[in-house]
């Protein structure tokens, strides 16, 4: 418990980068520059997964990268915190009908917290690493007796703009 309480004071980020356009990835870097300041909240930017309380993931989930990201989750120590950066890691994006796409990632990895946007402002992100940290100990726990929920309103969203998109008259289609 004692962890939990630093963890949320100063939150160690991984940066994930799974392709796609890297809108997202640059909008990351944009959040942890001087500009936006996230060392005055402890978000730091570290090389390993290793040394990282949270993972931010940016990018579509492709066949390629499964068993990278598998990976990168496990070699995240508990307790860790995964944030969802993007559309394409939502699973609702310009790649989401491609042959290469998995799907979303919390079909491969639990996420915890989703941040909207093709691309998501800087402030978002940094919001969601800040939220993401402070709720840890309560995430953790609903993690534990199986509570998670999987973001209904997020995938209701998805499927609102999937039939946004193939309907192309600018209305959702039912």
């Amino acid at each position: 418990m004692m962890l939990q309480k630093y963890i949320a004071k100063s939150p160690w980020v991984f940066h994930v980068n799974t392709g796609g356009c890297n809108g997202c990835d640059i909008e990351i870097l944009a959040a942890l520059t001087p500009r936006y300041d996230a060392e005055r909240f402890g978000v730091k930017l570290v090389g390993s997964p290793r040394h990282a309380d949270v993972l931010l993931v940016a990018g579509p989930v492709t066949h390629s990268v499964v068993e990278k990201i598998k990976r990168i989750y496990e070699q995240t120590p508990d307790p860790k915190l995964v944030v969802a950066i993007g559309a394409c890691s939502m699973g609702c994006s310009v790649f989401q009908d491609s042959f290469c796409i998995d799907g979303p990632l919390d079909e491969v990895i639990p996420v915890h917290v989703y941040v909207p946007g093709c691309p998501p402002r800087p402030e978002a992100i940094l919001k969601a690493v800040l939220m993401g940290a402070e709720a840890l100990p309560e995430i953790l726990e609903k993690a534990k007796k199986g509570e998670l929920p999987q973001a209904p309103d997020i995938r209701e969203k998805i499927d609102r703009y999937s039939k946004y998109k193939s309907n192309g008259s600018g209305e959702a289609s039912e």
